[in-house]
């Protein structure tokens, strides 16, 4: 069995990312591991021709994405949260503080796109995938609860 004794949580503060967030929760409380939960802001950038430059983080982004890595809810209360905000690429950053930690697994939420959005949108699920100095465990949400069981349209009355 793989010790895991250090969790890295990636998150963009999405459905898929609070999934994910609660599974990290689970399994650091189930292996006692510490958790560190992080955000990753991207810098405003400017176009100037066709080169893109990079400008000053003003505005308070940081302090903001800390508000709100600050105002998650662990589920299990054992479990002690560190808290980091970044800023820059959030694959490179995310790699890097994999290997700086040095974590023993990362839990991401990703969208799951495919095809034409993966190509235009990019993944930071992917790159991490590629690059991590570690396991990856990678967790979409599950189907809405609306939706209806197999098999149940079945024994719903057909309206002629």
């Amino acid at each position: 069995m793989l010790p895991i004794r250090a969790i890295l949580h990636p998150t963009d503060f999405s459905p898929p990312a609070e999934y994910a967030f609660r599974l990290a929760c689970s399994l650091a409380r189930d292996y006692g591991a510490r958790l560190l939960v992080m955000h990753v802001v991207q810098p405003p950038a400017a176009a100037y021709g066709e080169m893109f430059i990079n400008l000053p983080s003003e505005g308070g982004f940081k302090e903001r994405a800390q508000a709100s890595l600050r105002q998650l809810l662990t589920p299990a209360p054992q479990v002690a949260v560190e808290t980091r905000v970044e800023e820059g690429d959030a694959a490179t950053h995310i790699v890097r503080v994999a290997q700086e930690m040095p974590c023993d697994l990362i839990v991401m939420g990703t969208y799951g796109r495919t095809g034409l959005g993966r190509l235009l949108m990019g993944s930071v699920a992917e790159q991490v995938l590629r690059k991590a100095p570690c396991p990856v465990l990678t967790v979409k949400t599950p189907l809405p609860e609306t939706a209806s069981a197999p098999g149940a349209a079945a024994q719903e009355p057909v309206k002629v």
